[in-house]
């Protein structure tokens, strides 16, 4: 079956019916503090992706996070100082994102990609346990509990990965050296200062998904953790396993006082008193520049057949700017607008993103030029994502719409996926960051 067709199917159910499947999404019975945090941002129906599609797409990814991680060695003689000035760290960043860091980061994160029609192409690889949307298959399961949802789920041998019970198993895995008298470890999901403000109810949404799986989750900011003399990490007078780390090694340095607040959590997490999950050193490899040494054809010869292959499979053509660039390449650049997009390296949501086939000539140039001027930046060839039919219930309309899939890896594998939806009109940039039309949505496999 090809990838819309169930989604056709879906749409032409929804306009045939007596309105039970058109409004499944809306009568699924949501958990308090998913419904608080989500419900407003909600399309009114799920994702369906081919789950060998899908199974096929995860094998490639856990291949390229292998690849990311060997790229110091392969490259650099295993220099991970050099390797990072030349994906743009500065020496500051570095150090920290090294502190407390094994030299193999988990395998946490969140690929994020577009299916063109043929095939899923990976647009970034956010790794580290900050990525967000751990919840999200609650989605999934309170609309199976919607009898013709239920219905449609059997007649079609729909499937779906419970993300939160992935998660809950490697942090039960990952707190068992640090436990502490319970055989269920206590984690802190902790934010940078000032973090809970904004993001609160997503957390309180982690948090209700978590306890589902009977993990007891506390929420906190980085300055409300305190060290007990023997180094174990309290929170509120309690003791922590495990720090699940919603806080980025950016957020530590623009805080003038961040470093030195972390600093407890990398001691606990050396003296194994209390783990911090994951490290910092993930963001060695977030970087998007990372990806583009992978896509530059100077490391050609760093790859073999099978892997230069796997490369070419999932990554667009990608380039880091720079003063010191290949000649020629912002030149390129320029003549390609309408099949670019300028990302920062280290950025998230679509934020500071320059989109070439939104931009006129004049605009780009200037893009460019800032691109490098600033340092840090790809260049990324266009992916084209297929668009999908949704019906409105509330209109009665039918409207094209496309999909950001975020598929969770973990160290057991593919974990589920999320899916961040826009109207195909509705512009480049599908995340609630930048469009604040962005709508979340579960994912479900089909055959």
């Amino acid at each position: 079956m090809p990838m819309t067709d169930l989604s056709r199917i879906y749409v032409d159910e929804c306009l045939r019916g007596d309105g039970g499947l058109a409004t499944a999404v809306a009568r699924a019975e949501l958990p308090p503090a998913f419904e608080e945090a989500w419900r407003a941002h909600l399309l009114p129906r799920p994702w369906f992706v081919r789950a060998s599609e899908t199974a096929a797409f995860a094998r490639d990814l856990e291949g390229l996070f292998d690849l990311l991680l060997s790229l110091p060695e392969r490259l650099f003689g295993g220099d991970v100082e050099r390797y990072a000035a030349e994906i743009g760290l500065g020496p500051a960043l570095v150090a920290l994102l090294r502190r407390a860091g094994s030299g193999v980061p988990a395998k946490l994160g969140r690929a994020d990609a577009y299916h063109d029609g043929t095939s899923f192409k990976l647009l970034e690889f956010n790794l580290g346990s900050e990525v967000g949307g751990l919840d999200m298959d609650v989605f999934d399961q309170a609309l199976l509990k919607v009898p013709e949802f239920a219905a449609f789920a059997r007649e079609h041998d729909l499937g779906h990965v419970d993300i939160a019970e992935r998660m809950a198993a490697v942090l039960r895995d990952r707190a068992r050296p640090a436990l502490s008298g319970s055989s269920e470890p206590v984690i802190g999901l902790i934010e940078g200062r000032g973090g809970v403000g904004p993001y609160g109810r997503m957390m309180r949404a982690t948090q209700e998904a978590m306890a589902e799986q009977g993990l007891d989750l506390r929420i906190g900011e980085i300055g409300d953790v305190r060290a007990r003399a023997d180094g174990k990490l309290t929170l509120d007078g309690t003791p922590l396993d495990l720090v699940l780390r919603n806080f980025a090694a950016s957020q530590l340095l623009d805080d003038p006082e961040g470093p030195g607040v972390a600093e407890p959590f990398f001691r606990a997490h050396e003296a194994g008193r209390t783990v911090l999950f994951t490290s910092l050193e993930s963001g060695l490899y977030s970087h998007k520049s990372a990806l583009a040494l992978l896509s530059d054809p100077r490391s050609d010869d760093a790859f073999d057949a099978g892997e230069r292959a796997l490369i070419e499979r999932v990554l667009p053509w990608s380039r880091a700017l720079r003063a010191s660039g290949p000649a020629g390449l912002v030149e390129f650049c320029r003549e390609r607008r309408e099949r670019l997009i300028l990302k920062p390296g280290a950025g998230y949501g679509g934020l500071d993103t320059f989109v070439g086939w939104e931009c006129t000539d004049a605009e780009w140039y200037k893009a460019l030029d800032l691109a490098v001027e600033r340092g840090g930046y790809v260049a990324q060839e266009r992916v084209v994502p297929r668009p999908e039919p949704v019906y409105d219930p509330a209109t009665g309309a039918v409207d094209d719409w496309i999909a950001a899939l975020g598929f969770f890896l973990t160290d057991d594998g593919y974990a589920g996926a999320h899916a961040r939806v826009n109207r195909a009109d509705g512009g480049a940039i599908v995340g609630l960051s930048s469009n604040p039309d962005t709508r979340m949505v579960g994912v479900f496999t089909h055959p």
